[in-house]
């Protein structure tokens, strides 16, 4: 396994990027480098990573190419192709996005998302993604999201299946898929059949964790790991039977020190099972 996160600061080479990472005892990185470089600059990135062992995790590609504005689908299909051509430039693990929304938020909850319209157009659009790039190094993934598909397990192989494409892969966000009180009480459950059912096709795995706010109606929020009920003993023990090269990234914390303490949350629950990241 390997834990990484985003840096913090301003780097004047790529090898102090490189450094800052280990510094921290990271061993996996987000993309540092944007698809308008020019390719020595592109390959003294990736020579930086390689030569500190650190993996690129994963190019976002965040956007809507799903979204019912012709235009805005159309230039979301345009930065999934150019994210995807950037991924494999750089050897990163997989491109991510999510499948977007047919409401007016590109990420948001509509009454159309989880319909079967819905489902062929994610089918249709990744196809023509990974058709239009053709990678030999990455893979397209999907992250797992509340409220559009993939939004299970069960959704996500369907996905692959539909989809049919070497290149489609999986990108696990477990906290994504709490959206019942049942997955709530119940994140143990929910891993172990993620894993069971995706882990040959997981290429990378986000690290947060979950709460119940307690007032009506029912409500959860994102929270550092080892706030919330995700059971990272067993996110961890399932991670660790994957690719040792797999990385669980964390995100979505608002400062270095919060992302300190989750790291040492993750090393700490890591330990107490007996495992270690590279």
């Amino acid at each position: 396994m390997r834990l990484g996160a985003p840096s913090f600061g301003s780097f004047a080479t790529p090898e102090e990027w490189a450094l800052a990472h280990r510094a921290k005892g990271y061993s996996a990185a987000f993309c540092p480098v944007g698809a308008d470089a020019d390719e020595d600059t592109v390959q003294a990135w990736v020579k930086a990573a390689a030569d500190h062992d650190i993996i690129i995790a994963e190019v976002g590609a965040w956007s809507n190419p799903i979204s019912p504005d012709d235009a805005e689908r159309k230039a979301a299909l345009e930065l999934c192709k150019t994210q995807l051509a950037l991924a494999d430039r750089v050897g990163a693990r997989c491109c991510v996005n999510i499948v977007g929304s047919r409401g007016p938020r590109w990420d948001g909850p509509d009454p159309a998302n989880l319909t079967e319209d819905t489902f062929a157009l994610a089918v249709d659009s990744t196809r023509e993604i990974i058709d239009a790039v053709q990678p030999t190094r990455t893979y397209y993934t999907l992250e797992t999201m509340p409220w559009v598909f993939p939004d299970s397990p069960q959704s996500y192989a369907r996905l692959i299946k539909a989809i049919d494409r070497e290149h489609f892969a999986v990108h696990l966000d477990p906290v994504n898929m709490v959206n019942s009180i049942y997955r709530f009480y119940d994140t143990a459950s929910l891993l172990r059949e993620s894993f069971a059912l995706l882990g040959p096709h997981i290429r990378s795995c986000h690290a947060k964790d979950i709460i119940n706010v307690q007032h009506l109606t029912l409500h959860f929020d994102e929270t550092r790991p080892g706030l919330g009920v995700m059971d990272f003993a067993v996110y961890l023990r399932e991670l660790s039977k994957l690719d040792p090269d797999t990385p669980l990234m964390i995100e979505h914390l608002p400062s270095e020190d919060e992302f300190d303490a989750a790291a040492a949350h993750i090393r700490a629950v890591a330990a107490q099972e007996g495992l270690s990241f590279r």
